[in-house]
């Protein structure tokens, strides 16, 4: 009886090892986008990357994609200085009529 526990025991954990091997198949992409095995095999294999399992790319702690980070990335705001530039360079006043007198 005492050899059984310890061989379903052994048992056990050699099978827990296996199990994990194949947990997770590969994804690929391709310029960022996600491209499945099929795809690939239709379209062909040019510019095919196989993807991270873990995402690289975080804004605050969570995964984003680049185009979600260049969206979510707060923009530098513009000082009253530099707007009256610009509007004086498109011959503007702040008020929205032309600088120029009749």
């Amino acid at each position: 009886m005492r050899n059984l526990f310890w061989i379903a025991a052994t048992a056990a954990l050699m099978l827990d090892g296996a199990g994990a091997a194949a947990a997770e198949l590969p994804a690929y992409e391709v310029m960022g986008f996600p491209i499945t095995q099929h795809q690939v095999a239709v379209v062909g294999s040019a510019y095919v990357q196989e993807r991270s399992p873990t995402p690289t790319l975080t804004l605050e702690g969570m995964p984003a994609s680049p185009h979600q980070v260049t969206v979510l990335t707060p923009r530098p705001r513009m000082t009253a200085e530099q707007i009256a530039d610009r509007l004086t360079k498109a011959k503007l006043t702040i008020d929205g009529r032309t600088g120029t007198q009749r």
